[in-house]
């Protein structure tokens, strides 16, 4: 299922960049977009995973560094019968996490200094379950291409942005303001595409993620604790992420109030409490 959902997302993603190179430079452009696209899908699928750290600006952690985050993700990778992942940190005082990785053997989690300082170790441990159920569950790739695609249709509504202030865009087979229009539409859409991507993430993977996460630490009012808090903390904090990678977090790091949270790429955070605290009252546990 989860190769379904890539090939669609891949090929919907392809289609966004094909027409924003027509609208930027007609057929050349749009074959030039084709070419990168095809290269953009196996960057994506080979690479993605070091694009999305350093657009998060994410560093290695050694053991010395983060000995309690590192202790954490040991064991639940012991736990889980998963490969021990590469461990990341963000310096940022908002408190988040995510994973990524094209699989178990390839897989990162990143947690940043927030969250470090915000959780208790029970609580971190709810956090760095439910991200290494995204990776048993194979479902991270969706996200981490999904990151790197919309990041270049990203990328296309700069170039049209400044192909429209010093007068580029389309040349022999324009109609009149026709790329002129073409190039502000882009301008405008571009981030929406960039949240309808991450809408394309289904929220079910939250959902699975959180009751795979609380069967790997054995208890689900640790995870359901720690949303209360990064619920919190978010609100006070919200971080300053790429739009395009919002997605992957364990909670939006983007402030989504009002017509914002029409567009929202995570289920509510009361709903996902709810079932973890409905889940340890049935006695639950790994």
């Amino acid at each position: 299922m989860n190769m379904i959902k890539t090939t669609l997302l891949l090929t919907a993603l392809t289609l966004i960049l094909v027409v924003a190179g027509e609208a930027l430079g007609g057929r050349t452009g749009m074959m030039i977009a084709l070419a990168f696209a095809v290269v953009m899908n196996f960057g994506a699928y080979w690479f993605s995973d070091k694009v999305v750290l350093r657009m998060s600006r994410a560093r290695p952690a050694t053991e010395a560094e983060a000995p309690e985050l590192y202790g954490v993700v040991r064991e639940l990778a012991t736990r889980a019968g998963l490969p021990m992942p590469r461990v990341y940190t963000i310096d940022d005082p908002s408190p988040n996490a995510f994973a990524t990785g094209r699989n178990p053997e390839h897989a990162a989690v990143a947690a940043t200094t927030g969250i470090l300082r915000l959780l208790d170790r029970d609580e971190l441990a709810g956090v760095m379950a439910h991200e290494l159920a995204h990776v048993r569950h194979r479902d991270i790739l969706i996200g981490t291409i999904a990151a790197t695609m919309a990041g270049a249709i990203a990328m296309l509504a700069n170039m049209a942005q400044w192909a429209l202030i010093f007068g580029g865009g389309r040349h022999s087979d324009d109609r009149g303001p026709g790329g002129a229009i073409a190039m502000i539409a882009m301008m405008i859409l571009a981030p929406l595409a960039a949240m309808l991507v991450q809408m394309a993430i289904s929220r079910s993977r939250e959902y699975g993620a959180d009751q795979g996460g609380a069967k790997i630490c054995g208890n689900p009012l640790w995870l359901a604790a720690a949303l209360r808090k990064l619920e919190r903390g978010v609100a006070a904090r919200p971080m300053n992420v790429n739009p395009s990678t919002a997605h992957m977090y364990i909670v939006n790091p983007l402030r989504g109030d009002g017509l914002m949270s029409l567009f929202a790429t995570h289920p509510p955070l009361s709903d996902r409490v709810r079932r973890l605290e409905e889940m340890a009252g049935r006695g639950v546990a790994a």
